[in-house]
């Protein structure tokens, strides 16, 4: 074994006083392939060291939760003896360094955590932030994570019903990509990871071990720098065919009694998965590693236990049990080995070639990983805007911001998806959530991906509140109940106090949002050093806790969309409030040249009654179309609703308003756009609830017309849909 010098414990991530704890916690010093299982299950990616005392703040708990963080994902309780499970996770490093594959495998890793627990996934999302579109490497990037994610789930078999996708200059050197996945299990067979019972076999199953991912979650745990290139070999390589016959021999395998536990091989591979399961089962774990399947000659212990090959898992099966398990993983052409097996020790024993390699007590390893309460000052806020610039051309403005990259069709991206595999897609990307039958009943799931990074960075408490409420919002604006959240919380070096305040404010704002809303965070993932020091390349990404979330419609028939349906309907905006509101809006980034002001406020009374009454008079069959009034105002989200229905409209601004760029394009929060053909009785019961409403027009036509005092502009259909359309077809041409 090599001695462990000052160099390669450094090489390895861990600092003087982790290595310190390293030596406590064994009484010795330790030998290579025990110094690399500290260094991954105490990276930032695996331990959550910056972030566990902050997390432990949020609200997890609800009637019908049946399991909050701490597991491979969250499952709530739908009904009917059905629970949805679902995810969110971080690939970002490896999808900077390699694109394709990056994306790929962040889809599959998400799979598996979805699927280890007995569900079958029947959904997949996805929340991407990239850079400028004018770097030299962005549409390189942009090209490769989509295909990355099409290629990965097109061949699984799950249908990518949608996301979000934005674009800012602090993403240029560090760009993000988060997956989700939502699954359906029925509640008598979910599946945990806490490993039990003495000499029960341990099992690998799935694609053998090869050196692709080695110190993949080391790498995910620091900042980028000019050799970020030479990283490449930490990027996994996934095989989505293979990862389709491993949900089916798992699911095979669940529906009999055999498994105690199971856990997907995700960051750190083998190592967190044994440790992870020995660690939540308090007992011990002896593997022997010549058993362990590898595809590459000469592989020692230290290779196979931190790579981070795709498409495997770790089994504790019940004896006897063995023969039957490797019957099915046989008959599905995958590996199927037993390595080991569960102790009474409470440590970890490695074996190779007659020789203990490593023997480590399993406390330290998870438990009792090092726990930072960093320094954190919270931002300053931005002064309120000193000038407020105007418009004389409504749909002049209106159609310039169409054809900005955030608010841009992304039909050349999803059209790249298969939404449609397994039947079941009722709503797809292009509106504000997407719905997913689940099968064979009249039960939906609405799931939509949300944050608006420029509020967090103005000011994270509401910035955080914003990202809560805003999928609230898109889940009850078809019709769902929202119930629950994931969430993938992206962030720079937390070694930075202004960093950490933004992390610390966000997680503040977040938890306020999900306690009043009665909208429990049951799982997510932590991403922190997103920031780069590489050539051209910007610092710190602005801070993005991406959400999550997941709602029940219990008759998807009562399901609206966004799209305008019928000539003369009323357009009404339901809901917040009527400030006009500019400050860190699209208006006076995109138009302007401005990233000024303080982010709007969230009033979660009013999200909470605005919620419940659209909910009910979806229920009620209302409304016609409905739609959240998010970035770019109202104008945008009518604008939207013209283009999805293919259906004008005439709108104008009320009398008692004297800005036409605030009312129009301001971003107050809390907002639904409605159409109706009765609009009385809904404005009569919209302000019994104390909500504000403002009639703004009525559908018809080919065109947009708008309103402003003395002032009216026009824009067609078919220009405002070249616009839209216009970026990312005129963009990927090159």
């Amino acid at each position: 074994m090599s001695e462990i010098t000052s160099e390669i414990v450094a090489a390895h991530g861990l600092n003087s006083e982790e290595y310190d704890r390293v030596l406590n916690a064994l009484g010795r010093e330790p030998n290579l392939v025990e110094l690399g299982i500290f260094s991954v299950m105490w990276s930032e990616h695996c331990s959550y060291k910056s972030s566990r005392l902050h997390l432990k703040k949020l609200p997890t708990e609800a009637p019908w939760v049946i399991c909050g963080p701490g597991e491979n994902a969250g499952v709530i309780d739908i009904g009917d003896g059905q629970a949805a499970i679902f995810k969110m996770e971080s690939h970002n490093h490896p999808s900077y360094i390699e694109p394709y594959q990056g994306a790929a495998t962040g889809v599959g890793g998400i799979l598996r955590d979805v699927f280890t627990m007995g569900a079958r996934p029947i959904a997949n999302m996805n929340a991407l932030r990239f850079g400028r579109p004018d770097h030299p490497k962005m549409r390189h990037l942009v090209q490769g994570v989509v295909s990355g994610i099409g290629g990965y789930g097109n061949c699984v078999g799950v249908p990518t019903v949608g996301g979000e996708t934005n674009f800012h200059k602090a993403y240029d050197g560090n760009i993000l990509v988060n997956a989700m996945t939502v699954g359906v299990a029925d509640t008598d067979k979910i599946f945990y990871c806490a490993a039990t019972g003495t000499g029960n076999p341990i099992v690998y199953v799935g694609s053998k071990t090869g050196r692709d991912g080695i110190h993949g979650a080391t790498m995910a745990s620091a900042d980028f720098d000019e050799k970020s290139d030479e990283k490449r070999p930490t990027v996994q390589v996934g095989d989505p065919f293979t990862e389709k016959l491993l949900i089916e021999a798992c699911l095979e395998l669940m529906a009999t009694d055999a498994i105690v536990a199971i856990q997907d091989m995700g960051a750190a591979g083998l190592t967190s998965s044994s440790v992870e399961m020995a660690s939540k089962g308090e007992v011990g774990i002896r593997l022997d590693m010549n058993k362990v399947p590898c595809r590459e000659e000469g592989m020692t212990p230290y290779e196979m236990m931190l790579s981070e090959s795709q498409e495997r898992m770790l089994m504790v099966l019940k004896p006897g049990k063995e023969k039957m398990a490797e019957e099915i993983f046989r008959k599905w052409e995958l590996d199927f080995a037993v390595i080991g097996e569960v102790t009474d020790t409470g440590r970890m024993q490695l074996e190779f070639d007659g020789q203990t390699v490593c023997d480590i007590p399993l406390a330290p390893l998870a438990d009792d990983a090092p726990e930072y309460d960093r320094p954190h000052v919270l931002p300053p806020k931005p002064a309120e805007l000193s000038d407020t610039p105007e418009s004389d051309n409504i749909a002049g403005d209106l159609t310039r911001l169409m054809a900005c990259p955030d608010l841009a069709s992304r039909r050349w991206i999803w059209e790249q998806y298969d939404s449609q595999v397994g039947a079941d897609t009722m709503q797809k990307s292009g509106g504000d959530s997407a719905v997913v039958r689940v099968h064979g009943t009249r039960k939906a799931l609405a799931i939509s991906t949300d944050c608006t990074p420029r509020y967090c960075y103005a000011d994270p408490v509401e910035g955080g509140k914003q990202a809560i409420a805003e999928t609230y919002r898109n889940i009850s604006a078809v019709g769902a109940l929202p119930l629950a959240v994931t969430n993938c919380l992206n962030f720079a070096n937390p070694e930075r106090p202004e960093i950490m305040g933004q992390f610390v404010g966000c997680l503040t704002g977040m938890g306020e949002a999900c306690r009043a809303l009665d909208y429990p965070i049951v799982s997510g993932n932590v991403s922190l050093y997103n920031e780069s020091k590489a050539t051209g390349g910007g610092s710190a990404i602005l801070p993005t806790p991406a959400i999550g979330g997941v709602g029940l419609l219990e008759d998807y028939t009562k399901m609206v969309t966004i799209g305008f349906k019928n000539e003369g309907d009323a357009i009404l905006v339901i809901g917040g409030e009527r400030n006009g509101h500019l400050g860190q809006s699209l208006f006076l980034r995109e138009l302007h040249g401005r990233e000024e002001g303080p982010a709007p406020h969230v009033d979660l009374e009013l999200e909470g009654k605005a919620g419940t009454l659209i909910r009910k008079f979806i229920k009620d069959e209302a409304l016609s179309a409905v739609h959240d009034c998010a970035d770019g105002g109202i104008a945008a989200a009518v604008a939207e609703m013209a283009l999805s229905g293919n259906l004008g409209a005439q709108i104008g601004m009320p009398a008692d308003h004297t800005s036409a760029a605030g009312f129009f394009f301001g971003e107050d929060q809390g907002r639904y756009i409605v159409t109706t053909k009765n609009a009385l009785p809904i404005i009569e019961e919209a302000e019994g609830y104390g909500l504000n409403v403002v009639l703004l027009g009525q559908t018809g036509g080919a065109a947009l017309t708008i309103r402003a005092g003395e002032a009216e502009s026009s824009v067609s259909l078919a220009d405002l849909r070249e616009a839209n359309d216009s970026f990312f077809r005129d963009w990927m041409k090159g």
